[in-house]
């Protein structure tokens, strides 16, 4: 590949801060398992930040905001309608940064940008279990945050965030807990 090491290193360093990574006692660098056990507190991380960044958003939002809100949702619609699952992972992380970033506060949009980069492969899981068709109520979930926030809607807009946390949280509990074969005749 041509590339030193360095790059390389630093890559992984950041990789395993973000917990992406584990670096096993041999050095060798493998990637790091979903953390099932851990999952309820990620959700509930996960849920009160898409609440306070809509919420924040809602009240502090200037034009160029909802400008580049609207432009991450036509992509995150798009990404739908083709069943691009990692289309839709790229563009609903930038919908909901977008969103954080409105806010206003700096800190907030750092750790939803971190709850979501971490939840990238849990997203995969949760379009898994439409087989990457995507109802479209999920783009109109998008839609109506957009609404909220554009009426400055705080609490529309915070209600909504929770309604759409709670299905997505939901619908990964209900597909890592399937058990496809009960009931089945041998």
């Amino acid at each position: 590949f041509a590339m030193s090491r360095t790059p390389i290193r630093e890559a992984l360093v950041r990789l395993a801060a973000e917990g992406l990574v584990t670096t096993l006692p041999n050095r060798s660098t493998i990637v790091s398992p979903i953390d099932f056990v851990g999952l309820p507190l990620y959700f509930e991380a996960l849920t009160l930040m898409y609440r306070v960044t809509t919420r924040t958003a809602a009240i502090r939002r200037r034009p160029e905001h909802l400008t580049a809100i609207k432009a991450h949702q036509a992509g995150f619609a798009d990404a739908v309608g083709r069943h691009d699952a990692l289309g839709m992972i790229t563009t609903n992380r930038e919908f909901h940064v977008a969103t954080a970033e409105a806010g206003g506060n700096p800190h907030f949009t750092g750790l939803f940008t971190r709850l979501l980069d971490e939840g990238r492969r849990i997203l995969r899981l949760y379009y898994s279990s439409f087989d990457d068709r995507l109802p479209r109520q999920y783009v109109d979930e998008h839609e109506a945050i957009i609404a909220a926030i554009e009426a400055g809607d705080a609490t529309l807009g915070e209600q909504l965030a929770a309604a759409h946390a709670a299905q997505i949280v939901t619908q990964i509990q209900g597909y890592i807990a399937r058990d496809e074969v009960k009931g089945l005749a041998l």
